[in-house]
C-alpha cells in the first residue's frame, strides 16, 4: 500500500489550500484514512479524520470550522480543505491509513495507523 500526499505549497496567512492523497495497492472501504502534521522538533499532531464508509469525521478541537476532510471511496482518496490558513498551521502534512476499524478514542493517534504517505509541506506566510 502506497500513498501519495500532494498539494502543499505556499501560501499567504488567510489563504486556502486543498491537500489530496491518494491509496493504491489496496482499496480502503471500511477503513480509516487522515491527516496529520508534524513541526520539526515536535510531535506528530491529528488534524482530522474520516472513516472510509460511514463517512464519520473527526477533527482536532483547535482546527474546527477552518479544515475539512472529504474521501472518495471509488478512488481511495482523502483531502484536506484548509481555509483562513495561519502561519501556526505551517508544517509537513502527513496522509495516514488503517487497514482495520479504530475506536473513535484512537482515531487521533498515530500508532493507530499502518501507512503513511511522504508528507507534503506547507507554508504559510504572515
Amino acid at each position: 500500500v502506497q500513498l501519495q500526499a500532494s498539494g502543499g505549497g505556499l501560501v499567504q496567512a488567510g489563504g486556502s489550500l486543498r491537500l489530496s492523497c491518494a491509496a493504491s495497492g489496496r482499496t480502503f472501504s471500511g477503513h480509516n484514512m487522515g491527516w496529520f502534521r508534524q513541526v520539526p522538533g515536535e510531535e506528530r499532531k491529528f488534524v482530522a479524520g474520516i472513516r472510509m464508509v460511514g463517512g464519520g469525521i473527526y477533527y482536532a478541537d483547535s482546527l474546527k470550522g477552518r479544515f475539512t476532510i472529504s474521501r472518495d471511496i471509488t478512488k481511495g482518496s482523502v483531502y484536506l480543505q484548509m481555509n483562513s490558513l495561519k502561519p501556526e498551521d505551517t508544517a509537513v502534512y502527513y496522509c495516514a491509513a488503517t487497514t482495520s476499524r479504530i475506536i473513535s478514542s484512537m482515531i487521533a493517534v498515530p500508532s493507530s495507523y499502518h501507512y503513511w504517505g511522504q508528507g507534503t509541506l506547507v507554508t504559510v506566510s504572515s
